[in-house]
């Protein structure tokens, strides 16, 4: 539901992949943004209305991606996706932090776009402490971008683990993701990603915020 910029480029993403898509948006010149080359279905419409998502085929539905302009919209779009027609991969993205993590924690994930061009933006200017990119739906276990001393520089990335308790789920080095091994090695400028539970991050970003103590 949604045909602006990102509507659009995430339904014809999905086609690239061999995925059938419906699109429904209320402005039909919307449609436009998809190009001559797009094969799905095209419905004009308010995008929780029962009748436009029966058209859109949301009996057979294996997703659904509520991304208008609208938080109200969007949410209860979803609402009706999820709970409704039981698709099982929903997510609307709302533009109201506060509002996203509410509904996060009420099982409908979201992709809060001002929060997370927030965290980005200040990640890059004050990398302090631990950025949160991903949480469950209770709030317990976060995937987090972590700013490091830079004495653990020159380090294994595993004594990040030895450390903290928290898991290296990835490294993002010269703009490439990597798993790191017993035999990776910390580099300036690694972006390092951690999973924890919320109730250690305070610990994680004392510890890391300092040289490491090595036996």
């Amino acid at each position: 539901m949604g045909c602006g910029r990102v509507g659009s480029g995430l339904s014809k993403a999905l086609e690239a992949a061999g995925h059938s898509v419906a699109v429904i948006d209320q402005n039909r010149e919307a449609f436009r943004r998809l190009g001559p080359n797009f094969k799905g279905r095209t419905i004009a419409g308010v995008g929780f209305d029962q009748d436009i998502l029966l058209e859109a085929g949301i009996e057979n539905a294996a997703a659904f991606a509520a991304v208008s302009n609208g938080d109200n919209s969007n949410i209860l779009a979803a609402r009706v996706a999820r709970e409704r027609y039981n698709v099982p991969n929903v997510v609307a993205r709302i533009y109201d932090p506060e509002r996203a993590e509410i509904y996060q924690r009420l099982g409908i994930p979201t992709v809060a776009t001002v929060l997370w061009t927030t965290d980005q933006m200040m990640r890059r200017l004050a990398p302090e402490g631990s950025q949160s990119e991903w949480r469950d739906a209770s709030g317990t276990v976060q995937l987090c971008e972590v700013a490091l001393h830079r004495s653990w520089f020159g380090r294994p990335a595993l004594l990040i683990e030895e450390a903290t308790g928290a898991r290296v789920a990835f490294i993002t080095r010269l703009g490439e993701g990597l798993i790191p091994n017993s035999h990776t090695v910390l580099q300036e400028g690694d972006l390092v990603h951690v999973i924890l539970m919320e109730t250690d991050r305070s610990k994680l970003d004392e510890i890391l915020s300092r040289e490491p103590e090595v036996n």
